[in-house]
């Protein structure tokens, strides 16, 4: 059987993605009842970190917990990965002892490399690229709070970065219309762009995008790995703030998602967070729900079971 692997919002059909929102917020409902639901006990996650992170840790490793497995956390530190063993031969020898793999890496190249020699499911936590599993959480957040988003329109504010590309690979999925709203010269990446066609509006005008938008979504001005442009883009993103005044030209029911960290007074101003409109606390929490179905999804139970 072919193993399957969640490096893309791309590598899973769109019935499927909402088979996987549905079931975080099934799974939700189980964990809020107290109910317990063990379908991988005794599975084994192995969570590997070369970027720092609060949310993905925690929700990887706890949603195994409760899912009745472990999750074995290695830095670059812990493995010989951080000493120069070639991927290929790491991924071999990781996904004979794992019953799958969380990778949040810098080059996406590392994950196709790393899930093109794996015999376990690879799941991509975060790359420079893309970072599907924050649009789950968000995906499954704006489902909660008011349905399907199927013919939505969603602004994207600020940088082009990551969260961009997965936010426009969630457009072409999922079925609305995404504006995003960049200063010139921090645009997401073009493949990107031309694959979703139309369905994608570039902006440099964050009033535009926000127009009677549904969702209105933003990120940190500096990524990891960027530190050293900080003063570069602190000046050029300074009109992409998002601010209580800026969601005012939003449809009147719009929320506002944030993937946190947040920098108060930088992306959003000081005070948006308490913003009635911002769902940014159930937004973080769903990083687990809708994470432990994808691991549900994609992780064998044991035979047993």
């Amino acid at each position: 059987m072919t193993v399957r692997h969640f490096l893309s919002f791309m590598d899973c059909s769109s019935a499927e993605l909402r088979q996987l929102i549905a079931r975080g917020i099934e799974l939700k409902a189980l964990r809020n009842r107290g109910v317990l639901h063990e379908p991988l006990r005794n599975r084994v996650l192995g969570m590997i970190f070369e970027k720092a992170s609060t949310r993905t840790r925690l929700s990887f490793e706890a949603g195994m917990i409760q899912l009745g497995g472990q999750a074995i956390f290695l830095s670059s530190r812990d493995t010989q990965l951080g000493r120069g063993e070639p991927v290929p031969d790491s991924a071999r020898v990781m996904s004979s002892m794992l019953d799958g793999v969380m990778i949040r890496t810098y080059a996406h190249e590392m994950l196709t490399t790393f899930a093109a020699h794996s015999q376990v499911p690879v799941i991509n936590g975060l790359s420079d690229d893309l970072h599907p599993c924050q649009l789950l959480a968000d995906m499954q957040t704006f489902f909660e709070h008011r349905g399907d988003i199927r013919g939505k329109t969603v602004a994207w504010i600020g940088d082009g970065n990551n969260m961009c590309n997965s936010y426009i690979e969630a457009a072409e999925q999922l079925d609305f219309t995404l504006r995003i709203a960049c200063p010139e010269g921090y645009e997401p990446n073009p493949r990107f762009l031309e694959r979703a066609g139309d369905r994608v509006q570039l902006t440099r005008d964050p009033r535009e995008a926000v127009a009677q938008a549904h969702l209105v979504s933003t990120d940190v001005w500096t990524s990891m790995g960027q530190e050293e442009e900080t003063r570069l883009r602190l000046a050029a993103f300074k009109p992409y703030q998002v601010t209580a005044e800026l969601l005012d030209g939003a449809a009147p029911e719009v929320l506002f998602m944030h993937c946190l960290p947040a920098h108060r007074g930088e992306e959003i101003s000081h005070t948006l967070l308490d913003d009635p409109r911002a769902v940014v606390w159930d937004e973080a929490e769903n990083r687990l729900h809708a994470q432990k179905a994808l691991l549900e999804f994609l992780i064998k139970p044991p035979l047993h079971a």
